[in-house]
């Protein structure tokens, strides 16, 4: 006889998901065009992949991206409005974070997959 506890479901704590199946409906879709459209802009991308690191203030992000802090903070805020970065406030500053894992996932994978078709790097699963 084990000691060890049966796995149950009810007795299993509630883990989100990374994959799960959807019914890919024209609401889905439309959502997932609006995301991909906030992430077809270079700048925005690029602030997009800053946020993948962590948070960070918009001094930050213009330091890094080396992008005039006006089109930073336009850009930030279409972000913002579409639902891709979350805010929060430091004293004076605001700290900008993307909204969740998925949109870690993706932009990261964007990127390596511009990479791989840029350097001729082989394609993989």
């Amino acid at each position: 006889m084990s000691s060890q506890p049966e796995n149950t479901a009810s007795s299993a704590p509630e883990q989100p998901s990374l994959v799960h199946d959807v019914d890919p409906g024209p609401l889905l879709l439309a959502t997932a065009a609006g995301t991909l459209r906030m992430l077809a802009e270079p700048t925005r991308l690029h602030l997009l992949v800053q946020l993948t690191d962590g948070p960070k203030t918009v001094t930050e992000l213009i330091a890094a991206t080396s992008a005039p802090r006006t089109a930073v903070s336009q850009h930030l805020a279409k972000l913002r409005l579409s639902g891709l970065v979350d805010t929060r406030k430091d004293g004076q500053r605001v700290i900008y974070s993307l909204h969740d894992g998925h949109l870690v996932r993706l932009i990261r994978e964007t990127i390596n997959h511009a990479d791989h078709r840029l350097t001729g790097e082989p394609t993989h699963d």
